[in-house]
């Protein structure tokens, strides 16, 4: 199962969010790149990487933080947030970014989804954003009545080359993972389902690992790596 540490980005800045309120964002980094090149030399392999302010604008909002980290490290980057065209999707993998997510663009514009995973083989994913099971969109601050469950079959045959499903009630508030929302997702699907929201322990990411069905992926991990409250290493070596 991979790993993937988490710089969510507000104002150019790495901050977390409780449940996605981006009235309650704590400010861990105000330099980026230096959390970026932290997480790869603690061993990570990929980095997630959120543009929040993108993801409400509806457009990038954080360019030249995404740019300035995409030149300064190695390991490839999934990037979220303000995502909606493809136009944008073809700069940023033309900019570093080795995987783009699309969220709200997937409950709005589907088809779109599927000629961007057509077009960059292997290069789109997609965001599944829940709260008590439905969709929501536009940075979380609009809910749709749509299942996530539901918008993950629709996408069954698109090409994606994942889904990153994150429950909003347990994101950025250390409570915790949904081990079985998420192990849900995974066995609906063939599609590779990356688990976010609520990871805070070693065994969060062992029952991750260990959900029975099929396999999860992986898991985002965001503020307990910033707490202090998750060691790297040996999160790493539990996902292993």
């Amino acid at each position: 199962m991979i790993l993937y540490p988490a710089i969510d980005l507000k104002d150019g800045q790495c901050v977390r969010l409780r449940r996605g309120d981006m009235a309650q964002a704590t400010v861990f980094n105000a330099d980026p790149v230096a959390q970026a090149r932290t997480f790869e030399g603690l061993g990570f392999s990929w980095l997630h990487v959120v543009d929040l302010d993108g993801a409400f604008a509806g457009r990038p909002m954080n360019a030249v933080a995404v740019e300035a980290i995409a030149a300064s490290i190695k390991m490839p980057i999934q990037l979220g947030g303000g995502i909606r065209d493809l136009a944008t999707i073809e700069r940023w993998l033309a900019r570093g970014v080795a995987r783009v997510i699309l969220g709200t663009v997937a409950v709005r514009d589907p088809a779109l989804v599927r000629e961007a995973a057509r077009r960059f083989s292997g290069k789109v994913a997609v965001g599944i954003d829940a709260r008590d099971g439905k969709v929501a969109v536009q940075g979380w601050a609009e809910q749709s009545a749509l299942g996530a469950l539901d918008l993950a079959r629709s996408l069954e045959d698109a090409g994606i080359a994942a889904i990153i499903h994150t429950d909003i009630g347990r994101d950025g508030v250390l409570e915790g993972v949904n081990v079985a929302a998420m192990a849900a997702m995974a066995q609906a699907v063939r599609i590779p389902v990356i688990a976010s929201g609520g990871v805070a322990t070693i065994d969060d990411v062992r029952l991750l690992r260990e959900a029975p069905g099929r396999a999860i992926a992986g898991a985002v991990i965001g503020r307990a790596l910033y707490d202090g409250g998750l060691d790297a290493r040996a999160a790493l070596k539990a996902a292993a």
